[in-house]
């Protein structure tokens, strides 16, 4: 039996827990919320935005470190905590995660563009959902800011950029908080093209990485 992750179809957490998921070696189906169909729970509580996984043995988990945790319990080796670096990873995943409106300022365009692929409905719905969690104006104010966005997010890159120097991952070995990172920056790859600026070449090789992870533990190297 294989486990089931229920995603918001951007949503960097639902990317952060499938790369997880692969990383981990579980056979798992993605299924997207329909953001159309789903349109009224979403606009009232917001909770089919948070991914969802149902193990094979029929637990229920939501919350993407909730489900990070528990798969660890469960499925200890390949480690996502090593032992050393346990309470920085947990806390370094969570400011990561935290940073999400940030990343998503960047991208909207091309996140509206996916939505609009799928759809005029399905964009219009997407930008309501967008405005009512992160302000009303909120989709409008960050594609008319463009230029200002875009040097907010050479700003939000450096530091990752910097912690990557010569290291694979940000603590020197695979970790939660590679995951995060990697799940905020699929919106900068949603479009097809991987949008990490060139001046970020250890991000943009990073993100090859993590994106390779499989069951095997092939081309993690620099």
């Amino acid at each position: 039996m294989r486990a089931t992750l229920r995603q918001f179809p951007t949503s960097p957490c639902g990317a952060m827990v499938r790369k997880l998921l692969h990383y981990k070696g579980i056979e798992f189906e993605a299924v997207d919320v329909d953001v159309v169909a789903s349109k009224e729970q979403l606009l009232a509580a917001g909770g089919l935005m948070t991914p969802e996984l149902k193990l094979p043995n029929g637990e229920t988990l939501s919350d993407s470190e909730r489900i990070a945790l528990r798969l660890e319990e469960l499925y200890p080796d390949p480690t996502i905590l090593p032992p050393d670096h346990r309470g920085i990873q947990i806390a370094l995943a969570r400011y990561i995660n935290g940073l999400e409106s940030e990343f998503l300022r960047f991208a909207l365009p091309d996140v509206a563009a996916y939505f609009r692929r799928l759809g005029g409905e399905h964009e219009s719905t997407f930008r309501q959902i967008m405005d009512q969690y992160s302000g009303a104006g909120f989709c409008e104010r960050a594609e008319n800011e463009r230029d200002a966005t875009t040097v907010h997010a050479a700003h939000l890159l450096e530091p990752f950029e910097a912690a990557l120097v010569g290291k694979a991952f940000l603590m020197g070995r695979v970790g939660l908080a590679d995951f995060a990172l990697y799940g905020q920056l699929q919106y900068l790859a949603i479009s097809g093209e991987l949008k990490i600026p060139a001046q970020f070449p250890n991000l943009r090789a990073f993100h090859g990485r993590i994106d390779r992870i499989s069951g095997l533990l092939d081309d993690l190297e620099v």
